[in-house]
Protein backbone atom coordinates (compact mmCIF):
# COMPACT_ATOMS: atom_id res chain seq x y z
CA UNK A 1 0.00 0.00 0.00
CA UNK A 2 2.92 2.35 0.67
CA UNK A 3 3.89 2.27 -3.01
CA UNK A 4 0.42 3.36 -4.09
CA UNK A 5 0.20 6.04 -1.40
CA UNK A 6 3.58 7.57 -2.25
CA UNK A 7 2.71 7.68 -5.95
CA UNK A 8 -0.70 9.21 -5.21
CA UNK A 9 0.84 11.86 -2.97
CA UNK A 10 3.15 12.78 -5.83
CA UNK A 11 0.23 12.77 -8.24
CA UNK A 12 -1.56 15.30 -6.03
CA UNK A 13 1.54 17.53 -6.12
CA UNK A 14 1.13 17.52 -9.89
CA UNK A 15 -2.38 18.92 -9.41
CA UNK A 16 -1.51 21.44 -6.66
CA UNK A 17 2.12 21.86 -5.72
CA UNK A 18 1.74 22.15 -1.95
CA UNK A 19 -1.45 20.15 -1.37
CA UNK A 20 0.11 16.74 -0.77
CA UNK A 21 2.86 18.15 1.44
CA UNK A 22 0.18 19.95 3.47
CA UNK A 23 -1.94 16.84 3.97
CA UNK A 24 1.10 14.63 4.60
CA UNK A 25 2.48 17.08 7.15
CA UNK A 26 -0.86 17.28 8.99
CA UNK A 27 -1.12 13.48 8.85
CA UNK A 28 2.26 13.20 10.54
CA UNK A 29 1.39 16.00 12.99
CA UNK A 30 -1.86 14.28 13.97
CA UNK A 31 -0.01 10.96 14.27
CA UNK A 32 -1.87 9.17 11.50
CA UNK A 33 1.60 7.72 10.85
CA UNK A 34 4.88 8.15 12.69
CA UNK A 35 8.04 9.85 11.53
CA UNK A 36 9.81 9.50 14.89
CA UNK A 37 13.50 8.78 14.48
CA UNK A 38 13.51 9.49 10.72
CA UNK A 39 15.31 12.28 8.85
CA UNK A 40 11.88 13.64 7.90
CA UNK A 41 10.54 13.94 11.46
CA UNK A 42 10.47 17.73 10.94
CA UNK A 43 7.48 17.19 8.63
CA UNK A 44 5.40 16.41 11.75
CA UNK A 45 6.07 19.77 13.44
CA UNK A 46 3.32 22.32 13.91
CA UNK A 47 5.39 24.97 12.15
CA UNK A 48 5.85 22.80 9.07
CA UNK A 49 2.14 22.00 8.87
CA UNK A 50 1.20 25.66 9.25
CA UNK A 51 3.72 26.85 6.64
CA UNK A 52 2.51 24.29 4.10
CA UNK A 53 -1.10 25.18 4.88
CA UNK A 54 -0.43 28.87 4.22
CA UNK A 55 1.40 28.05 0.99
CA UNK A 56 -1.49 25.85 -0.12
CA UNK A 57 -4.16 28.45 0.65
CA UNK A 58 -2.21 30.98 -1.43
CA UNK A 59 -1.86 28.44 -4.23
CA UNK A 60 -5.57 27.61 -4.22
CA UNK A 61 -6.40 31.30 -4.65
CA UNK A 62 -3.67 32.08 -7.19
CA UNK A 63 -4.56 29.06 -9.33
CA UNK A 64 -7.96 30.57 -10.13
CA UNK A 65 -6.54 33.90 -11.33
CA UNK A 66 -6.17 34.58 -15.06
CA UNK A 67 -2.46 35.35 -14.72
CA UNK A 68 -1.65 31.91 -13.29
CA UNK A 69 0.88 30.34 -15.61
CA UNK A 70 1.19 26.83 -16.95
CA UNK A 71 2.04 24.08 -14.49
CA UNK A 72 4.16 22.59 -17.27
CA UNK A 73 6.52 25.58 -17.44
CA UNK A 74 9.98 24.66 -16.11
CA UNK A 75 9.83 26.31 -12.65
CA UNK A 76 6.35 25.16 -11.63
CA UNK A 77 7.02 21.71 -13.08
CA UNK A 78 10.25 21.32 -11.11
CA UNK A 79 8.53 22.61 -7.96
CA UNK A 80 5.80 19.98 -8.37
CA UNK A 81 8.36 17.21 -8.81
CA UNK A 82 10.26 18.33 -5.70
CA UNK A 83 7.05 18.64 -3.65
CA UNK A 84 5.91 15.21 -4.87
CA UNK A 85 9.29 13.74 -3.99
CA UNK A 86 9.14 15.26 -0.50
CA UNK A 87 5.58 14.02 0.07
CA UNK A 88 6.38 10.52 -1.19
CA UNK A 89 9.61 10.39 0.82
CA UNK A 90 7.73 11.45 3.95
CA UNK A 91 5.20 8.68 3.52
CA UNK A 92 8.05 6.31 2.73
CA UNK A 93 9.88 7.35 5.89
CA UNK A 94 6.94 6.10 7.94
CA UNK A 95 7.74 2.60 6.62
CA UNK A 96 11.55 2.94 6.41
CA UNK A 97 11.49 3.35 2.62
CA UNK A 98 12.47 6.98 2.07
CA UNK A 99 14.21 6.50 -1.29
CA UNK A 100 11.43 4.40 -2.76
CA UNK A 101 8.84 6.91 -1.54
CA UNK A 102 10.88 9.77 -2.99
CA UNK A 103 11.11 8.14 -6.42
CA UNK A 104 7.44 7.20 -6.52
CA UNK A 105 6.41 10.66 -5.33
CA UNK A 106 8.48 12.31 -8.08
CA UNK A 107 7.04 9.95 -10.71
CA UNK A 108 3.53 10.63 -9.43
CA UNK A 109 4.12 14.39 -9.67
CA UNK A 110 5.14 14.06 -13.31
CA UNK A 111 2.05 11.98 -14.06
CA UNK A 112 -0.20 14.32 -12.07
CA UNK A 113 1.12 17.42 -13.80
CA UNK A 114 0.29 16.20 -17.29
CA UNK A 115 -2.89 14.31 -16.37
CA UNK A 116 -4.19 17.22 -14.33
CA UNK A 117 -3.51 19.74 -17.10
CA UNK A 118 -5.26 17.58 -19.70
CA UNK A 119 -8.29 16.83 -17.50
CA UNK A 120 -8.66 20.43 -16.45
CA UNK A 121 -8.49 21.65 -20.05
CA UNK A 122 -11.15 19.14 -21.08
CA UNK A 123 -13.42 20.05 -18.15
CA UNK A 124 -12.95 23.78 -18.79
CA UNK A 125 -13.96 23.18 -22.38
CA UNK A 126 -17.08 21.30 -21.28
CA UNK A 127 -18.02 23.98 -18.72
CA UNK A 128 -17.16 26.81 -21.06
CA UNK A 129 -14.90 28.36 -18.41
CA UNK A 130 -11.99 27.35 -16.22
CA UNK A 131 -13.17 28.12 -12.66
CA UNK A 132 -15.46 25.09 -12.13
CA UNK A 133 -12.81 22.80 -13.60
CA UNK A 134 -10.22 24.25 -11.21
CA UNK A 135 -12.49 23.71 -8.20
CA UNK A 136 -13.16 20.11 -9.24
CA UNK A 137 -9.41 19.59 -9.55
CA UNK A 138 -8.97 21.02 -6.03
CA UNK A 139 -11.58 18.66 -4.62
CA UNK A 140 -10.11 15.65 -6.43
CA UNK A 141 -6.65 16.51 -5.12
CA UNK A 142 -7.90 16.86 -1.55
CA UNK A 143 -9.72 13.53 -1.74
CA UNK A 144 -6.75 11.69 -3.23
CA UNK A 145 -4.33 13.19 -0.69
CA UNK A 146 -6.57 12.25 2.23
CA UNK A 147 -6.89 8.72 0.86
CA UNK A 148 -3.10 8.39 0.51
CA UNK A 149 -2.45 9.55 4.07
CA UNK A 150 -5.32 7.80 5.82
CA UNK A 151 -4.51 4.51 4.07
CA UNK A 152 -1.29 4.34 6.09
CA UNK A 153 -3.10 4.15 9.44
Amino acid sequence: MLLICAFLAGFVSGLRTFLAATVVSWGARLRVFSLAGTPLAWMSSSLTAIVFTLLEVCELVYDKLPQAGSRKAPRPFIARILAGALSGATLGASRHSILLGLLLGAAGAIAGTFTGAACRAKLASLFGRDWPAAVLEDLAGIGIALFAVLSLR
